[in-house]
């Protein structure tokens, strides 16, 4: 059986842009590794959750790794927990979270406190504090990130968020989406930790003196994405397979980790547009010495399609593809470059648009660029997410 890597470039697909004369970021793009293999792949485009579906970073993948959503996804919480290793009991909540600052009237001023460089201090005020029987569990993440854990009797995942995601304008009060006893106890304990918070992290020593220093304080948290802990059959009892992750955004180190993969640590891979891409495809060259399915996450397309920024994005996917030079020479091995979803740069935020993909296994649609409209009159046509696990294994079974 062939070996499998799987490349997603996080956001890569687009829609033209006049900045780069009519085309998208990948038409526009020089790309000669990745067209030296797209002359023996197979080519279609995928929507990952659905067609005509918005999807987000967490249900897309789970989608491609081919996990049900209705029965495995309950939020993005728990994959934000599986990423910074918080271990979930049964019963468990988990959110995601962003250390923002609200003003005296408690209007948000900023979401993301100025992307503060580490959240650390405040975590630690906050952790472990009970309310009504429930207990807080909160985890820092990169810059003004965290992941906040309820732990106790009686909860619900049915709630909403808070986060308004926009500033000039106070927080959401959380509500049940249900009329369940759960859902409305869970909200009001909640409502109850997140003003509790706010008047602790206010009164921080560490706040006042950033006050005092003209920065903005940590003094809020807006949480979404609530979901309840539930186990996912790992890679290994689901297809046999001995997986890999590497990536540096912890949010898919966590849906790998749910998935049973094991998460490579590669100096570099930081999960921005300074990570180091030649050190991720070294490692994953190197990590099939031990594994047969190798995961490849690449975020810095997504970032410049969230900051609008076409030809940076389009010179984002030159500096990739650069890289790629050491993956061609690869033997037995089925190579797959897509993305989870499109982000283009016009609207600055993730569409319903399909992704181009593309599978190295040495058959010839004689597509000869990659790109939304070459890949768009491949033999896949046009599938699913949850379609690409099959072909996979299906080309990988095949000699």
């Amino acid at each position: 059986m062939k070996k499998i890597l799987l490349m997603i470039l996080d956001g890569v697909g687009d829609r033209p842009s006049k900045c780069l004369e009519n085309r998208t970021p990948l038409g526009a793009a020089r790309i000669p590794n990745i067209d030296s293999l797209i002359k023996n792949s197979l080519c279609g485009l995928m929507d990952s959750v659905g067609k005509g579906i918005k999807p987000e970073s967490d249900n897309a993948h789970l989608s491609i790794f081919d996990y049900n959503l209705k029965k495995y996804y309950t939020g993005r919480g728990p994959l934000e927990a599986s990423g910074l290793e918080m271990k979930m009991n049964h019963g468990d909540i988990a959110f995601r979270a962003n250390f923002a600052t609200i003003d005296d009237s408690g209007i948000i001023k900023d979401r993301r406190t100025g992307r503060i460089e580490s959240v650390k201090p405040f975590v630690n005020k906050l952790n472990g504090m009970k309310i009504d029987g429930i207990k807080f569990l909160l985890k820092a993440g990169t810059s003004h990130r965290a992941c906040l854990i309820m732990r106790g009797k009686g909860l619900g995942s049915k709630i909403s968020d808070n986060d308004p995601h926009k500033t000039g304008v106070k927080p959401i009060l959380i509500k049940a989406l249900n009329s369940g006893k759960e859902a409305k106890f869970t909200a009001d304990v909640l409502n109850k930790f997140l003003e509790k918070a706010n008047h602790i992290l206010d009164e921080m020593k560490l706040n006042k003196e950033r006050n005092k220093q003209g920065k903005l304080k940590a003094n809020y948290l807006l949480v979404r994405g609530a979901g309840i802990y539930k186990k996912i059959p790992t890679f290994k009892e689901k297809y046999k397979l001995n997986a890999c992750c590497i990536a540096g955004g912890g949010l898919y180190k966590g849906v790998a980790r749910a998935t049973g993969m094991k998460i490579l640590k590669v100096k570099g891979a930081t999960g921005t547009l300074e990570t180091d891409i030649n050190a991720k495809i070294n490692a994953a060259i190197n990590a099939f010495k031990k594994y047969n399915f190798v995961f490849v996450h690449i975020k810095g397309t997504d970032i410049l399609g969230h900051d609008g920024k076409c030809k940076e994005k389009m010179e984002f996917i030159e500096k990739i593809d650069s890289k790629l030079k050491p993956i061609i020479k690869l033997k037995n091995t089925v190579i797959v470059i897509t993305g989870d979803h499109s982000t283009p740069c016009r609207i600055k935020d993730h569409s319903a648009d399909p992704v181009p993909l593309m599978i190295f296994c040495n058959k010839n649609d004689q597509i000869k660029h990659f790109s939304e409209k070459d890949c768009g009159a491949g033999s896949l046509g046009r599938i699913l997410g949850t379609d690409l696990m099959p072909i996979l294994l299906k080309l990988a079974k095949n000699k």
